[in-house]
């Protein structure tokens, strides 16, 4: 009984936060709610902006090392 409450918790946690990414990948740009994910081809990077309301978070991932650190 307490495995498939978890499945089913679980479940519904990817489902809402697909949604979430849908809803934010494809959202306008001045809207309250968007995710911007733009390649950086010279740096082998991919940058994730993240707008919610007025907060604004960004991620940068990236295959190479920092340059500072070479």
């Amino acid at each position: 009984m307490l495995r498939q409450a978890l499945w089913r918790a679980v479940a519904t946690v990817l489902i809402a936060g697909t949604a979430l990414v849908s809803v934010g990948v494809t959202a306008p740009a001045d809207s309250p709610f968007t995710i911007s994910i733009r390649p950086v081809l010279s740096t082998l990077a991919v940058d994730v902006d993240v707008k919610l309301g007025v907060a604004h978070f960004h991620k940068r991932w990236s295959a190479l090392p920092d340059g500072s650190k070479i």
